[in-house]
């Protein structure tokens, strides 16, 4: 097996990938304190996410296209300044709410502007990452490579909840303006920066040289772990179109988009939940929502990196095990009364959801032809971008009519869903490890 080379570039490309991530997931663990601390409804929450991830699912293709024509390093720098831009302007205007200098109101009306920055700009980095690194590694490594470069998401999705409930900060120097719940946003936003200088400084110039494929990445979520989808529309030599209501795939589509929904929806009200169920002020449960987080995306990362291979379950078996897993860790959630209960369900939810959605792309991957691999990635990557554009707003409008509500309406579904699967999956004879989008 040929070894990955772990020079100076695949590292900055690694690390311009786990910055991405891990600024924009750590923005999410706050975003309920920060909706509560300013006085906003619980669907402004919602719509500050959803917004961004629209601009990124639809704004994504057209970096990837324009990668492809301008030169991989100058879009590189585009998602950083994109990243940066943004976090810094969320953490000035909500500093500015916080301290009373514009109206609450106002104040979350301009971070959900300044959002929109970090969607519209930040698709523009990975597509670029992935085609230099496509372009400097042999056939025999590079499938290893790029599955090695998507996992930084995957880590990000940990270190953003992991590191946010300690950069929320009092005040810089007595008597001046307080910075609370705009820490995290400021703080990334500077980690951001010194990344774009090294990217600048260090990344070299004839990255652009070689012509290689990059491809379009999900939004990066918290528990929207990579699929692997890029991977293969990266490496794929052709491409036959295939619809997403392809005979071949469309169960597999179905199952994908409503296991999505059920995550994000999962996902987008466990702040709301915490600081409800505990009785705790907002900015009191940032911790307990970063614990619970953080347990939730190691729980699915354990179910990636370590569990699927060692059991080797063919892709149906590990939708069908994973969505019965994720119905009763949502069952668990939506019942808990204590962050121990609430973290252990949400855990188990995402070891759950760790568990269907390489099942999903593995599953998509095999139903159709080697010449069909990169269109079916490119359906499975949309489809997991899609999840994120409704699925939040869903989720927070259940929760208003009822606390539980979100998470029994996903367990719900997903016990639905199994029922389906069940009929409609076909069994394959080869595990996701053998899988083209692996």
């Amino acid at each position: 097996m040929t070894p990955i080379r772990f020079d100076r570039t695949f590292t900055i490309l690694f690390l311009v990938m786990l910055t991405i991530a891990a600024g924009n997931t750590a923005m999410q663990s706050v975003l309920p304190a920060l909706g509560r601390s300013l006085g906003v409804p619980d669907s402004a929450v919602a719509a500050a996410f959803s917004v961004s991830a629209i601009l990124w699912t639809v704004v994504a293709p057209f970096w990837a296209n324009r990668s492809d024509r301008t030169g991989r390093r100058r879009m590189v720098l585009i998602g950083q300044v994109g990243l940066a831009a943004s976090l810094f302007l969320c953490g000035i205007f909500l500093a500015a709410g916080i301290n009373g200098w514009i109206a609450p109101a106002t104040a979350f009306a301009c971070f959900v502007v300044a959002r929109m920055i970090y969607g519209a700009f930040g698709s523009a980095a990975p597509p670029a990452v992935q085609a230099i690194v496509a372009a400097r590694t042999s056939r025999e490594e590079r499938t290893r490579a790029l599955t090695l470069l998507g996992s930084a998401f995957g880590l990000g999705t940990i270190l953003g909840p992991a590191i946010s409930p300690y950069l929320v900060l009092g005040h810089l120097w007595r008597g001046g303006p307080a910075i609370g719940l705009a820490g995290p946003a400021l703080i990334c936003s500077v980690a951001a920066l010194a990344m774009l200088f090294v990217v600048a400084r260090l990344l070299p110039r004839d990255v652009d040289a070689a012509v290689s494929q990059g491809a379009v990445s999900s939004y990066p979520s918290i528990g929207g772990q990579a699929s692997g989808a890029s991977v293969t529309a990266a490496t794929a030599l052709k491409t036959e179109p295939v619809g997403f209501f392809d005979p071949r795939v469309r169960a597999w589509m179905i199952c994908g988009l409503v296991l999505g929904h059920a995550q994000a929806a999962a996902g987008q009200v466990i702040g709301f939940l915490i600081i409800d169920r505990l009785g705790v002020p907002p900015i009191e449960a940032i911790e307990a929502t970063g614990l619970v987080l953080m347990m939730g995306a190691g729980a699915a990362l354990l179910a990636q990196w370590g569990v699927i291979p060692l059991l080797n379950l063919s892709p149906r078996a590990l939708m069908l095990s994973g969505l019965a897993l994720s119905a009763l860790g949502c069952i668990a959630t939506g019942s808990a009364t204590t962050l121990y209960g609430i973290a252990t369900g949400y855990a188990l939810a995402t070891l759950g959801f760790g568990f269907s959605r390489p099942g999903f792309t593995a599953g998509s991957s095999l139903a159709v032809g080697q010449g069909a691999q990169g269109s079916v990635a490119g359906k499975v990557t949309s489809i997991n971008g899609a999840a994120y554009i409704f699925g939040p707003s869903i989720g927070v409008l259940l929760y208003g009519l009822w606390r539980p509500l979100p998470y029994l309406s996903a367990a719900a579904l997903l016990v639905l869903l199994v029922l389906y699967g069940w009929f409609s999956l076909r069994p394959s004879s080869r595990g996701p490890g053998a899988s083209p989008a692996r």
